[in-house]
């Protein structure tokens, strides 16, 4: 009977998953994978995570029963591929569950900047009820530039053509008969810059596109445009950011991510852990951001709805029982 365990799971995820894999000898932690709780696993011969679980070379060094990592996310970044692909641990991930509920999310951040709905909540909650500073804009002819055009930046596309917005899209891999029919134009991603009104990001993360947004480009960026990201925090350089939003370049942002952002629930430790002290300048940086009132952030929270989380989890089931078949599927390598 193959050992399975599950590392960032809550109370109703244990019950959903016990039922779809009888069969399976398995174990639950709350906490994420890493250095500090790596025996809990030892003898696993799957692990399963989510995104604040850090599988790095050590840790995968200690866990020498492990062929099967499970990870319930699409990005895979907080896996070290390398070293697992040494080991002969095969990765596998869940490359689509919430194409629209991303989308759904990049919306509503979109929304909550063009009509200030977040300033006008904060404002009522004083008893205020002035409209002064207030006025939004239409995304009705506005142009959106969809950076990333896979399966979550189509469904974006989708939306903002419901809103009678002009799409220009930049992906590597170009769909025509999509941009046809859905009426938007592929360019560069130069020429999203200079001509979007709004930017929205939707790339994974990899070396390619860290800090796809930086300094060198922002004075590309059309003059108080919003950016959103609700990819992964470093596919924007901070300190970029903030001299956009400070000089006036960006007029605001919505970020579902944060360069840092897997330490900001873990701040106490910092002192007590030099290695993650090198990252306290970016987690510094992202609280300045938190503190203007044209940044509208969320606690990467765009994927998580009921329907979506089920779909997560029914994935990251189905890849199990398929390696334990010897049929792995959606592997990442």
């Amino acid at each position: 009977m193959k050992k399975v365990v599950f590392f960032e799971i809550k109370g109703w995820e244990k019950k959903y998953i016990r039922r779809r894999l009888k069969g399976f000898k398995v174990d639950f932690f709350a906490a994420p994978l890493g250095e500090d709780n790596v025996e809990f696993c030892q003898t696993a011969d799957i692990v399963s995570v989510f995104i604040y679980s850090r599988l790095s070379a050590k840790v995968l060094s200690k866990l020498k029963k492990l062929k099967f990592i499970a990870t319930r996310s699409t990005g895979f970044d907080h896996i070290d591929i390398k070293e697992a692909k040494k080991r002969k641990i095969l990765v596998a991930n869940v490359p689509f569950y919430g194409e629209n509920t991303v989308a759904e999310h990049t919306f509503a951040l979109i929304l909550s900047l063009s009509r200030n709905v977040h300033k006008s909540y904060l404002r009522t909650l004083r008893s205020d009820f002035s409209i002064e500073g207030l006025r939004g804009f239409d995304l009705k002819g506005r142009t959106i530039g969809v950076v990333g055009a896979g399966h979550i930046g189509m469904h974006v596309i989708r939306i903002a053509k419901g809103f009678g917005m002009e799409v220009l899209a930049y992906d590597l891999y170009k769909n025509t008969f999509l941009e046809e029919v859905l009426g938007f134009q592929y360019t560069s991603l130069e020429e999203i810059l200079k001509k979007s009104d709004i930017i929205s990001l939707h790339l994974p993360y990899n070396q390619h596109t860290h800090y796809i947004i930086n300094k060198k480009n922002i004075n590309l960026i059309k003059r108080g445009a919003i950016i959103i990201n609700t990819s992964r925090g470093c596919l924007i350089e901070t300190e970029a950011l903030i001299e956009a939003l400070d000089r006036g370049i960006l007029s605001g942002a919505g970020l579902d991510v944060l360069e840092g952002e897997e330490l900001i629930k873990e701040e106490k430790q910092l002192l007590y852990d030099r290695k993650k002290l090198e990252v306290w300048g970016d987690l510094v940086k992202s609280h300045i951001l938190l503190s203007k009132d044209n940044v509208v952030f969320t606690p990467h929270i765009a994927f998580y709805s009921q329907e979506a989380l089920e779909r997560i989890l029914d994935t990251t089931v189905d890849n199990i029982v398929a390696f334990s078949r010897t049929q792995p599927q959606n592997l990442v390598f």
